[in-house]
């Protein structure tokens, strides 16, 4: 049997160390997204962790190490010395982010000595043979951001010893399958794995785990950066016996931070009920973008805002949009204000205007305003 079979290795991509995100600090002096960016270099130390803890044979990471090729020296640094946990051979790809053009993020830490010695940096197109492996991993890095042709093609025709298991590893989109608004341009043959004999393709830039084929899969970012519900946040333990086996591939999950997205219709004091519980579930590993919409009275509106700034307080991030909310005093609510004469009439007209796009926003917390101002102005009477 060759030596390493059968074999393990962890396939990882688009880590985009050094990313940057728009949430601003809070009162309290946290800094949300500077935990975030935090968060993706403590992922990389995770998934060092569960290399030892799997017994892996090698850590493959398939593109978008790197953000951006402008990162700090200390980020660099910080970049491999989460790596450190794990002794064995990691094999990093250049991909749109972090592309190996002649100056690179890769050619300053190799000028910087910052690159262990158990780093492999695949940063021209070809065969690295992993000793003691029973790998041959067929590398095709971007040198430039954006290319027209499939560099996997390449894998075709190359040749690699009897015995060691054939692992592709590129960075781009198979073409026809996903999205358009996938991150590179960058083409990949959706059959490229059977084409050059493949036992497994490894696959970075779809920031989601997604299965191709039997044999081709994304892997996805170990930290989530966007609401997208495509399954973000894990890495991937293979499981080869021999060439030409069927790969087993579990993901492992490795995110500190959950993103959600969501739209919710609110039309009274049970629809408000439903969304608090779901609120108060949230916990510092949340990071939220919620848009409300529908219609409510004076008082469950403020119902619905007091769940949402105590939710804010305990999740990472809450963003809420109440722009399609409108507010509907009820015939109680002007009755409890004494609204009548001139101020309902104010009353109406600002409950009109929420049916002017240009105007709704205003005229809803106008209202919201003057009804707060009416609450207090008759418990002071009381």
């Amino acid at each position: 049997m060759t030596p390493g079979l059968p074999v393990k290795f962890l396939h990882t991509a688009d880590w985009q160390l050094g990313k940057t995100f728009g949430f601003e600090a809070n009162d309290d002096g946290r800094d949300p997204a500077a935990a975030l960016a935090q968060a993706r270099f403590e992922a990389v130390a995770t998934i060092a962790r569960l290399a030892v803890e799997h017994g892996v044979a090698a850590v493959l990471v398939a593109g978008d190490v790197f953000e951006k090729p402008g990162l700090s020296d200390d980020s660099l640094r910080r970049a491999f010395l989460a790596m450190a946990a794990y002794d064995g051979p990691w094999v990093l790809l250049p991909g749109n982010h972090d592309a190996a053009l002649a100056e690179s993020v890769w050619t300053r830490a190799a000028r910087m000595g910052i690159v262990p010695a158990n780093v492999v940096l695949a940063l021209e197109p070809g065969v690295f043979e992993l000793a003691d492996t029973g790998l041959a991993v067929l590398a095709a890095p971007l040198t430039q951001r954006h290319v027209h042709d499939d560099l996997s093609a390449a894998f075709d025709g190359w040749e690699t010893p009897a015995g060691l298991l054939r692992i592709g590893l590129a960075h781009g989109s198979v073409s026809g399958i996903l999205p358009e608004q996938a991150d590179s341009p960058n083409p990949i043959a959706p059959d490229r794995a059977a084409r050059a004999r493949l036992d497994y393709l490894a696959l970075g830039d779809w920031h989601g785990t997604r299965q191709i084929d039997a044999r081709t899969w994304y892997s996805g970012t170990p930290e989530p950066d966007r609401f997208k519900a495509n399954d973000p946040g894990n890495v991937l333990l293979v499981e080869l016996d021999a060439p030409g086996a069927l790969p087993r591939v579990t993901p492992l999950r490795v995110a500190r931070h959950r993103w959600q997205e969501r739209r919710e219709q609110v039309d009274g004091s049970a629809d408000v009920e439903r969304l608090a519980g779901t609120l108060r579930a949230l916990d510092a590993g949340d990071v939220v973008r919620l848009a409300v919409e529908g219609m409510t009275d004076f008082a469950t509106a403020e119902a619905l805002r007091q769940a949402i700034d105590d939710a804010r307080a305990r999740a990472h991030v809450l963003e809420a949009d109440l722009g399609g909310l409108r507010l509907d005093p009820t015939e109680a609510d002007l009755a409890a204000m004494q609204v009548d004469g001139a101020l309902a009439e104010v009353v109406a007209d600002l409950h009109g205007l929420q049916d002017d796009p240009d105007q709704a926003a205003v005229a809803r917390e106008a209202l919201r305003q003057l009804f707060n101002v009416l609450r207090r102005t008759e418990g002071a009477a009381r």
